[in-house]
């Protein structure tokens, strides 16, 4: 009997959860699902194409250093700084040369060697709150920005997918290939 009463008693005690909570019963997931399937994404002609270091799969677009200030004061000055010398987010200019001294700056004009992978970069992921948004004329431009920044392209040159992949970064020669035989 006194079995029974607490089989019963521990009943209601979870009829009553129920009545007062039904939402609890309900699965919901432990997280917000955002963005899409990896597969689907995947799936999505932008995602797949890379840019190789000789330019390769560059789309057809140009812009030069004066349209790319614009730009960059538009999308990129709130988290990379006025004249990309760094804010809430890391500088991408400066410290050219800086890479043998007992402080290095990894910018991307210091450190970074081919100026396609700048162009790669700012397509898949900025700004952050939309990739893949800017049209190729605009990251053409944007590239000439930055790299102009440090000299490294001067004012009055046009960036496409012909000229991208020509411009030499300081850096280009301090990397090493992992396998140097399979060039």
């Amino acid at each position: 009997m006194k079995t029974v009463r607490l089989v019963i008693s521990i009943f209601n005690r979870y009829l009553i959860l129920v009545l007062l909570f039904p939402a609890t019963l309900v699965a919901e997931p432990l997280f917000q699902p955002l963005g899409k399937e990896a597969e689907q994404a995947s799936q999505q002609s932008a995602w797949n194409l890379t840019i190789t270091p000789d330019g390769k799969n560059l789309p057809a677009g140009h812009g030069n250093a004066q349209q790319g200030e614009q730009l960059f004061k538009q999308h990129c000055a709130s988290c990379h700084g006025f004249g990309a010398i760094g804010a809430s987010a890391m500088p991408l200019v400066g410290d050219v040369g800086s890479l043998t001294e007992e402080y290095p700056e990894k910018t991307v004009n210091s450190y970074w060697p081919y100026a396609t992978t700048l162009y790669d970069y700012i397509r898949r992921a900025m700004p952050p709150s939309a990739p893949f948004s800017l049209t190729s004329n605009e990251i053409y431009a944007l590239c000439a920005y930055i790299l102009n920044q440090d000299d490294i392209l001067k004012n009055d040159v046009e960036l496409n997918e012909v000229t991208l992949p020509q411009v030499k970064m300081p850096n280009r020669d301090g990397f090493s290939p992992v396998y140097p035989n399979k060039r």
